[in-house]
């Protein structure tokens, strides 16, 4: 599944997979979920990604809040008209799911940006009909 968002300055896409059940130690399985985000800077100045801001929110309708700074131990560069593509992932307690947030960017003018990333799904293949 992939989602997209677009502005003048910083657009992000995501794909999400579906990697399969695991035991979370208490005797209830999780569902984890890939998810590879691309994000592209169209500014003619570069974008330091400084930090992240993630709500899951699973099919019961629980919510985790994620934030730290930058995003798989990194705080990218991106280069104008070039773009920074990452992949993590993501358990729930449910076989459904949504994710969405912000990234904070410092532009090399020293100006701070937020860049919404727009909800996107976390389902099992044929768990939605």
């Amino acid at each position: 599944m992939q989602n997209n968002a677009m502005n003048k300055s910083i657009s992000i896409s995501t794909k999400t997979a579906f990697i399969g059940l695991q035991d979370s130690g208490d005797r209830t399985p999780v569902y984890v979920f890939s998810y590879t985000v691309t994000i592209n800077n169209n500014l003619a100045q570069p974008a330091q990604l400084k930090s992240r801001y993630w709500l899951i929110t699973n099919g019961d309708g629980e919510k985790v809040e994620v934030q730290g700074e930058g995003v798989v131990g990194e705080q990218p560069i991106i280069q104008p008209n070039e773009s920074f593509e990452y992949t993590s992932a993501s358990m729930i307690k449910t076989e459904v799911g949504t994710m969405e947030g912000y990234y904070e960017f410092e532009f090399a003018d020293g100006q701070f940006h937020r860049e919404q990333i727009p909800v996107f799904n976390l389902s099992k293949p044929n768990s939605i009909h």
